[in-house]
């Protein structure tokens, strides 16, 4: 206990250090850690972001986007799906992680691509690729590079990094669910110049209860059903341990025992999924219902009538994830259409231009 009060400490501190240099508040991730109990000294909302509580509505966005005249680049969504392929079929893991970046990405900022950033217009480093949702547990970051990288070579400073990521995760869906999973992904977004560590705090983690999880998807526009359809994801990757084993008296006794077993090292990680753990598929909502989930944000779902809807017809599912996954890629996005000044298409994707 007093190495966990000592790591909030420490987290708190850093958070209000850089909320102190960008003049806001502190910031409070406990729907990523276990707080022994809510200090509201420590914990207090940001007024500064405001929620987004409107359908993203995606405008600028358009189909077939780069086969127009003006960003003409019909080679872009090959390069992106070739890209994609190789990578996923041989690691799949690298699918679930490009899908989670794209969700990374659209809750923070909206879909600008702010998570790839490593600095940023005004030099700030401390980047929501250091926040702790997304530090050492984000992957995919090769893959987008290799794709624009590739695209750049094709069509110079025409494609956005925003749109590698949404058409990586587009790919990996369909990959992942062998061809079942067929996502229509518009194209237009532009590139963010800002990236800020605290402000992702704003992602739903794996201590959120069903509340908190329910107010983190209405902020971004997106209902109770997407929530609990986009959760589904969760049935591909893998979860780290100390972030879990907390609940293994909570879980079917026949998986917690293997679970203790292979989390010996409380950094070890584990298949979200146990059973089909390379499938994006249905099965995640038969482990809600039957108690074979990590974490608490998946848990509490089970009182959730679409939970069940979900796991008795694969079909259902698959159309609402297309649906729900096109929809995110709406949410907060800065296109030629919205007037968004502090923009660009970045040539490289970890840094401005």
């Amino acid at each position: 206990m007093s190495k966990l009060l000592a790591l909030v400490t420490l987290l708190a501190f850093l958070a209000g250090h850089v909320a102190a240099q960008q003049e806001g508040p502190y910031v409070c991730f406990n729907g990523w850690l276990r707080l022994p109990t809510l200090n509201p000294q420590l914990c207090r909302s940001r007024p500064r972001i405001q929620p987004r509580r409107l359908n993203p509505r995606g405008e600028g966005l358009s189909y077939g986007y780069y086969n127009n005249n003006s960003t003409y680049c019909p080679s872009a969504e090959r390069i992106i799906k070739d890209a994609v392929t190789k990578a996923v079929t041989a690691y799949p893991g690298i699918g679930a992680g490009l899908i989670r970046l794209f969700f990374h990405d659209c809750f923070v900022r909206g879909c600008d691509a702010s998570v790839l950033l490593t600095t940023t217009a005004t030099g700030n480093r401390d980047v929501e690729r250091e926040g702790p949702p997304n530090k050492d547990s984000l992957r995919g970051f090769e893959v987008i590079d290799e794709a624009k990288a590739a695209i750049e070579k094709a069509c110079p400073g025409v494609v956005s990094c925003a749109d590698v990521v949404a058409y990586a995760a587009r790919d990996a869906s369909s990959v992942l669910s062998n061809g079942r999973i067929n996502i229509r992904m518009a194209g237009g977004r532009l590139d963010g110049r800002e990236s800020f560590a605290n402000e992702t705090d704003q992602l739903p983690g794996p201590f959120s209860n069903l509340t908190q999880l329910e107010e983190s998807f209405y902020n971004q526009g997106l209902s109770s059903d997407e929530m609990v359809t986009l959760s589904g994801a969760h049935t591909i990757g893998r979860g780290r341990c100390n972030l879990f084993s907390d609940r293994f008296g909570d879980m079917d006794p026949a998986l917690a025992a293997k679970l203790r077993a292979q989390c010996s090292d409380s950094n070890n990680f584990v298949n979200q999924d146990d059973v089909t753990p390379n499938a994006l598929d249905k099965q995640y909502y038969r482990n809600v219902i039957d108690k074979k989930v990590l974490f608490n944000s998946d848990a509490v779902l089970s009182s959730v009538a679409e939970v069940t809807e979900n796991a008795n017809s694969a079909t259902i599912w698959e159309r609402k994830f297309e649906q729900a996954m096109e929809n995110m890629g709406k949410i907060g996005v800065k296109t030629r259409a919205t007037g968004d000044q502090d923009v660009e298409i970045r040539r490289v994707c970890s840094r401005v231009n």
